[in-house]
């Protein structure tokens, strides 16, 4: 192979390879993948699964390792807890399904599988990572748009096939695995529901709205605030396209709304040091109108990512040490 996959996930993650190693010879107990007779792309093999989308535990992460050699198979690092991450992860589902069996969506509970979430060094939920025969390939951390979320896919299937997987998986039907063996959905408030509808259906604007008169009514409601600013980064990106806004930043390395964008761009793809960077020297250079509305939108990005994660207690020092 002509190009080598990324050793490590953002943030620092751990080399799976010797799982795909293991995707010739099944684990004794372990339920081997099922070659059908019909031909995969280009001669692939075609591989039957229970569904496109598995829920996956720290016991059976490598069966979907297994089929890694196969087609990418994308793991998403979820949590009941979190809102977003499950919003995201619909959109996710509906993606891998209209793609017809060449790509595998395994979903992993953060909370329930703390093995796999050390593997991954997952410090926020949601985090996306690929596997394909295999090796961890980085996708992105955060919330993303959904044309963003098919723009990662794409480039992953590129990938995928110049290395050699291209085959295909097949699912009893579209509708995922057997209801019987679906797990409970988790309850949703009611009061977060028009919020969360608005936000699978693309309508940010109104998620935003919804989200604000939760807060509204419940100031103390954590999951609605952690909602509201992922909501509101994906409402700023909404409708542009990484190359503009990057060739915007660029082009204008002084213009506050520009550099404002491409670190919402980079925190949504999981670059949060670049992000947290760029805006703190930024906010060194600025008057005191610059400072405020960039301290404004750190203090914002920092509950997006999570105000325990150690990158967040960083930049906040920084940005202390800047003020004071």
């Amino acid at each position: 192979m002509s190009q080598q996959f990324p050793e490590r996930i953002p943030g620092g993650g751990v080399d799976l390879s010797h799982l795909a190693a293991r995707a010739a010879s099944p684990q004794p107990g372990a339920a081997a993948p099922t070659a059908s007779g019909a031909p995969g792309v280009s001669g692939a093999p075609v591989v039957d699964v229970p569904s496109l989308v598995l829920d996956v535990t720290d016991a059976t992460f490598e069966q979907a390792a297994q089929l890694s050699s196969v087609v990418p198979v994308v793991a998403l690092l979820w949590s009941t807890r979190s809102e977003p991450s499950t919003a995201l992860g619909a959109v996710l589902e509906r993606v891998t399904r209209e793609l017809d069996g060449r790509v595998l969506l395994a979903r992993i509970d953060a909370d329930g599988n703390p093995g796999l979430a050390q593997a991954f060094q997952a410090q926020a939920v949601p985090t996306v990572v690929a596997l394909v025969g295999g090796r961890p390939v980085p996708l992105f951390q955060g919330p993303v748009p959904e044309e963003q979320v098919r723009e990662f896919f794409g480039q992953l299937l590129q990938l995928a096939e110049q290395h050699g997987v291209a085959g295909r998986v097949n699912a009893p039907d579209d509708g995922g695995a057997d209801a019987s063996e679906a797990p409970a959905e988790p309850e949703i408030p009611a009061a977060h529901l028009a919020a969360i509808e608005a936000a699978e259906r693309g309508d940010y604007a109104r998620a935003i709205s919804e989200w604000e008169a939760v807060l509204t009514r419940s100031p103390a409601d954590a999951d609605a605030r952690a909602a509201l600013v992922q909501v509101k980064l994906l409402h700023r990106l909404q409708g542009l396209t990484a190359d503009e806004i990057r060739s915007g930043a660029a082009a204008a390395p002084t213009d506050i709304e520009a550099q404002l964008r491409v670190a919402d761009l980079d925190v949504s793809g999981g670059h949060v040091e670049d992000a947290f960077l760029r805006l703190l020297d930024l906010f060194a250079a600025e008057d005191a109108e610059g400072r405020a509305v960039i301290r404004e939108r750190l203090l914002e990005l920092f509950e997006v990512v999570g105000v325990g994660d150690p990158r967040v207690a960083a930049a906040r020092g920084r940005l202390a040490n800047l003020l004071y």
